[in-house]
């Protein structure tokens, strides 16, 4: 008898496998399986990023249950971005359907919290979104979604602090029917002279 369920640890993840964050709306091919057990996945945009392996799921032609959930609320999302009054080349229509999406939440950041304090963790948290932000500025993305959560609204504000101190870039929040609720949306503008 095929037995089609397997619980978390038994699931094995190889180079190629494609694969989806349980939940984030990330999905992509394993590039990498270290031996710590941290599985790193590439997206369609070429974004690297790290989970564990609880962390992911398989996609398979059963899983598409998921995806349909998913899609027509980033397609929408997409599209609405596209078309909002934008009379720019077909060029720059492209790259306004290329959003990069990073989870902020701590888990996603550490295996275990274990020994930090709420300052380092709020430190690691903003670190990361410097460098995914000006990762996406140097590959010229124009949309960034940072998932901060809702929480006490801490990390939020010193995200607002962060983006302020570009000079290429607006910030607002994200649609919630695509993000949930805590989620920040960064439209980064490529081509501004200092």
């Amino acid at each position: 008898m095929h037995q089609t369920t397997m619980s978390k640890e038994e699931t094995t993840f190889r180079v190629g496998d494609r694969v989806e964050a349980i939940d984030d709306h990330i999905a992509g091919r394993v590039l990498r399986v270290n031996a710590s057990g941290d599985i790193t996945i590439m997206d369609e945009h070429g974004f690297e990023f790290v989970f564990r392996s609880s962390e992911l799921m398989h996609i398979t032609p059963g899983d598409l249950h998921k995806q349909v959930e998913v899609s027509p609320d980033v397609a929408h999302s997409k599209t609405e971005k596209k078309t909002k009054g934008n009379n720019s080349s077909k060029r720059h229509k492209k790259k306004a359907d290329q959003i990069r999406v990073i989870d902020l939440h701590i888990h996603h950041l550490v295996d275990s919290t274990k020994g930090m304090s709420n300052y380092d963790m709020l430190n690691l948290q903003l670190e990361t979104a410097k460098r995914f932000l000006d990762n996406a500025v140097k590959n010229h993305v124009p949309y960034v979604v940072f998932i901060h959560g809702v929480g006490e609204g801490v990390l939020k504000m010193e995200l607002f602090t962060l983006f302020r101190r570009y000079d290429n870039l607006e910030f607002y929040e994200a649609d919630y029917k695509t993000y949930g609720f805590g989620a920040t949306e960064v439209k980064i503008y490529q081509n501004v002279s200092y």
